[in-house]
């Protein structure tokens, strides 16, 4: 993997961390998952938050290692700490997942990552903090509205769903039915099945 790895580095020019994780994601490809969970893990070792990331979907997915969420949810952080979109994303869940029933510093620090993620362009993490705002023990609406409506921007036929609800009960905008139908036929030509009963309702 060493000489692997210098090869690329040799011929692309490029640090040799970005090589190990590329080395990673063609093992990953050609379903040799012990050898990219190694090399993901050479590269997050020197502290590369596109392997650190990748080590954590190894660790969440048990490809190449034994599954431990407590592992992904470190390698996780790890990238979430270094700006990584998609890392905050799944950090967040972690947290939100496995936290302690009150625990409010891992709810904020979930809050804030999902947040960042969200702003970076994350669908999911979009979707996620949409549901979450209108749902929440103190709800924020038009927060959530707008989350939604970012999601549904990005194709999240889900999230549009969302949004009809949001105008057909008036949660964070003026109620207004018109629109709400709009977005679920628009949620259900995206394949949402409940956007398609709500249509019809």
């Amino acid at each position: 993997l060493e000489e692997a790895a210098f090869q690329l580095q040799q011929i692309f020019r490029i640090d040799i961390s970005i090589a190990f994780n590329i080395l990673g994601i063609e093992s990953m490809r050609a379903g040799h998952y012990k050898a990219a969970y190694t090399c993901f893990k050479l590269a997050a070792d020197r502290g590369y938050s596109k392997a650190q990331f990748n080590v954590g979907l190894c660790y969440e997915h048990g490809r190449g290692t034994e599954k431990d969420l407590e592992k992904a949810a470190f390698y996780y952080y790890l990238a979430a700490s270094n700006c990584h979109p998609m890392a905050q994303y799944r950090y967040a869940r972690c947290l939100l997942c496995h936290r302690p029933e009150n625990e409010w510093d891992s709810l904020q620090k979930a809050v804030t990552f999902l947040e960042q993620a969200a702003m970076a362009g994350i669908t999911e993490a979009q979707a996620y903090l949409g549901v979450f705002y209108l749902r929440g023990l103190q709800p924020k609406e038009k927060r959530g509205l707008k989350y939604l409506l970012l999601a549904a921007k990005n194709g999240d036929s889900q999230s549009r769903y969302h949004v009809g609800i949001c105008y057909e009960k008036g949660l964070g905008v003026q109620r207004d039915l018109a629109k709400a139908l709009r977005h679920y036929r628009q949620a259900a030509a995206a394949g949402s099945r409940d956007a398609q009963h709500r249509a019809r309702a």
